[in-house]
This record gives C-alpha cells, sequence and structure tokens, in this order.
C-alpha cells in the first residue's frame, strides 16, 4: 500500500503520454524529419515544467518522503559528457522510435515485440554500469 501512489502516478504518466501520441511511432518518425511540431511542443513542455519545479524545489526547500530536504546539486561543467551521451541516446531513440519512459506503456498496451527494445535497455544500463568509470563525466 506504500507504494500506490507511485504506482497511481505511472499509470497517470501512462495515459496522458498515449493520449498526446508520445509513444507513437510515426510521431516520432515526424519529429526527427523535422515535418511536425508535436514532439517538440511536449518536450518543450516538459522542460519548462521540470525548470520551475526544480526551482520551486532549491527555493521552497521541499522535504522528501522521509522529511530530508531534498538537495539538487549543480551540473559539472563540461559539454563532452553531454554532445557523446545525447548523441548515444539520439541515435537509439531514433533507431527504435521510443525512448526508455514509453517503453513500458508499449508493454503494457501490448505491444509485445518492444519486449526486444526492452531487453536492449536493460543491457544498455548494464553495460554503462560496467564502463561508467572510464567514459568522461
Amino acid at each position: 500500500m506504500k507504494f500506490i501512489k507511485f504506482l497511481l502516478v505511472g499509470i497517470v504518466f501512462g495515459i496522458v503520454l498515449t493520449k498526446s501520441e508520445a509513444v507513437s511511432w510515426y510521431r516520432i518518425y515526424e519529429m526527427f524529419h523535422f515535418q511536425s511540431f508535436h514532439m517538440y511542443g511536449i518536450i518543450m513542455t516538459a522542460v519548462i515544467v521540470g525548470v520551475i519545479g526544480v526551482q520551486l524545489i532549491k527555493r521552497t526547500g521541499t522535504k522528501d518522503i522521509t522529511g530530508q530536504p531534498i538537495n539538487i546539486p549543480d551540473k559539472d561543467k563540461g559539454w563532452k559528457n553531454y554532445i557523446i551521451g545525447g548523441t548515444i541516446f539520439g541515435l537509439g531513440w531514433g533507431l527504435v522510435g521510443t525512448c526508455p519512459g514509453p517503453i513500458f506503456i508499449l508493454i503494457g498496451a501490448g505491444f509485445i515485440g518492444i519486449g526486444i527494445v526492452f531487453i536492449g535497455a536493460l543491457l544498455g544500463t548494464y553495460l554503462y554500469g560496467i564502463l561508467k568509470d572510464k567514459l568522461p563525466h
């Protein structure tokens, strides 16, 4: 029962992404071919909401579920890690047609073939864990 609120937020998040067509391969295809503003609008909205949320957390001293203050450290200066990581992420997103969040939504919607993508995401995460000390951070 303790985690029911997280499950409910996940369900609502899945419904919102599905209804906004953010999990649609065709919308992602349009985005990568610069044919539609739809996905860029969703991404920009998410960035703006995230920036506002982080600023509110930092300025109001919001506490986490255990009562501890939330500490959001500043990002490291540099650009290599963002360029390399963003390129790998973008290539994977473009080739597969989905990013990590919608993988679960698509599996839940009955697209069983996306399970291969899920296994690939798990293997990629595992590989990163092995190689993270050798990568630029």
